[in-house]
């Protein structure tokens, strides 16, 4: 099958928080890249046994970005029963969880860009840990590059569109 949204990966290699950056962004275009052209329905579309959909990890996405960059790294309130998950209300548009991502990117960035040392420590531990932020880069770009592999496989299955 041809790749149809293949993309190379990115080729800066500036320094550690703009290389760690450019391979975050990278992950995350390739998941709302998954999104692009579908419906609302086909975003909500389960075509697996663990009910994941397109649109619910973008979802879970938003969120996480929230918790990691917004709560732990710089100390934005966050309600602890929050669940990261990835079931998206009926009542909720897809435009309306896209933008709500895209909206989270931009806030993680800001607070990214405002910390600007890799290793500055989080404002809020975690179990007693207060990690750096070359530590949530890494969790955050293998979190969404692993999401991102779901959602190819997903994209596929909904109208044969592959690539990274």
């Amino acid at each position: 099958m041809a790749e149809t949204q293949r993309e190379p990966v990115p080729r800066i290699d500036s320094g550690e928080l703009d290389t760690a950056l450019a391979f975050l962004s990278f992950a995350r275009h390739c998941v709302l890249k998954k999104a692009d052209g579908l419906s609302d329905e086909q975003l909500r579309r389960v075509l697996v046994g663990s009910g994941t959909c397109i649109l619910g990890l973008v979802q879970h996405l938003a969120e996480v970005e929230r918790y990691w960059f917004g709560h732990h790294l710089i100390g934005s309130d966050w309600d602890a029963g929050r669940e990261h998950g990835m079931t998206v209300p009926a009542d909720r548009g897809a435009a309306e969880v896209l933008r709500d991502y895209r909206a989270a990117i931009e806030d993680s960035d800001r607070a990214i860009r405002g910390v600007g040392d890799p290793d500055a420590r989080f404002t809020i531990p975690v179990d007693g840990t207060r990690h750096t932020l070359r530590w949530v880069l890494a969790h955050m770009t293998s979190e969404t590059a692993r999401h991102a592999g779901h959602a190819d496989i997903l994209r596929e299955q909904l109208d044969g569109t592959t690539g990274r």
